[in-house]
């Protein structure tokens, strides 16, 4: 399916804050992106980055003592941000729906696969229940599980977590949605069920319109199924392109140490490169770049918070020194100690 110029999602310096006896917790600080019919994005980053409560924030998600205190989510141009309970119950599972990575967030442990499945149809559409039954096997077969409509009459604790994943999936898919959030949802799959679940989200996609943020921490993921990606560290997106371009030609030096840090990509016999040092407490982020404390180009300027920047065409990066294209690896390789 060709996309559309009109996006599906924006999401417009969007600000999640929580507030706790200890300090105000910025766990989402102006989050800017856009997603089209049929795209997928890629929202990559460390553990604590921002990128769940980015997605719980779009789903209407965040109770207290969290709440959105700036920027807007535009679904189909309507701001969303805080929007009445009413309306999101109508939009979540119908025209928004999330994937979570604990699929018993999803699924009812006292209550049969098929009345879940039948339910989340229903509640949406004015179907019977044998059309709505036929629906539901045909959604589990969608993602694998074999003798469908047999597994349809069990419950969630008759499933390995794998399975009951693949059924978090399925319920997901039902009702064919404009934006599906999927947060780190084939962390527990093994890699042969993980591909095929890339597949069908990415034929969902390109035959029906559905725009896909995808959460993860995978880069490989990221690169055979995003269409762009969005790298988060501390609340912030760092940078922002295609995700080829972003992947091939990193420019801010936190995306290029992610890079640098996958195995695959470091000599035989070499120590493994890393970032050095840890995410800063998002109660006490130091003054200007959070980056700094852990960047091996930190300068005078970065005591100045960066604002984005376009150092390469098409690229959204927020650093006072980026990395120039063909430039040698940003994060240095680790000492061997004895």
């Amino acid at each position: 399916m060709a996309k559309s110029d009109v996006p599906t999602l924006e999401v417009r310096n969007l600000q999640t804050h929580f507030f706790t006896r200890a300090g105000e917790v910025k766990a989402v600080n102006d989050v800017s992106f856009t997603v089209r019919p049929g795209e997928v994005l890629g929202l990559v980053g460390e553990s604590g980055s921002g990128k769940t409560v980015t997605g719980f924030s779009i789903m209407g998600l965040v109770d207290e003592p969290g709440r959105i205190v700036g920027g807007e989510i535009l679904y189909k141009g309507e701001n969303i941000a805080n929007a009445p309970d009413e309306r999101m119950r109508r939009l979540r599972g119908n025209n928004i729906a999330m994937i979570f990575q604990d699929p018993m967030m999803t699924l009812n442990p006292v209550l049969r696969v098929d009345t879940q499945m039948i339910e989340a149809i229903q509640a949406h559409e004015n179907v019977s229940r044998d059309e709505a039954w036929e629906r539901s096997r045909a959604a589990l077969e969608q993602v694998g599980i074999p003798a469908a409509e047999e597994r349809l009459k069990s419950y969630p604790h008759q499933f390995s977590g794998g399975m009951r994943q693949r059924v978090a999936i399925a319920i997901a898919l039902l009702n064919k949605p404009d934006l599906i959030v999927a947060d780190e949802p084939t962390t527990a799959l093994d890699v042969t069920i993980q591909g095929q679940i890339l597949y069908e989200v990415q034929k969902l996609c390109e035959e029906t319109g559905t725009a896909m943020i995808w959460i993860t921490h995978d880069l490989s993921v990221v690169a055979g199924l995003a269409d762009e990606i969005c790298v988060m560290y501390a609340g912030k997106v760092v940078e922002h392109g295609t995700v080829d371009d972003v992947l091939d030609n990193p420019t801010h030096p936190y995306t290029h140490g992610l890079i640098s840090s996958v195995p695959s990509r470091n000599k035989r016999g070499q120590p493994l490169s890393q970032i050095p040092g840890m995410t800063p407490s998002l109660l006490n982020l130091p003054k200007g770049c959070p980056f700094k404390t852990r960047c091996p180009r930190v300068g005078p300027d970065c005591d100045i918070e960066p604002e984005i920047t376009h150092p390469v065409p098409a690229r959204d990066v927020r650093c006072h020194y980026p990395v120039a294209a063909g430039e040698a690896a940003a994060v240095p390789t680790p000492e061997v100690t004895a």
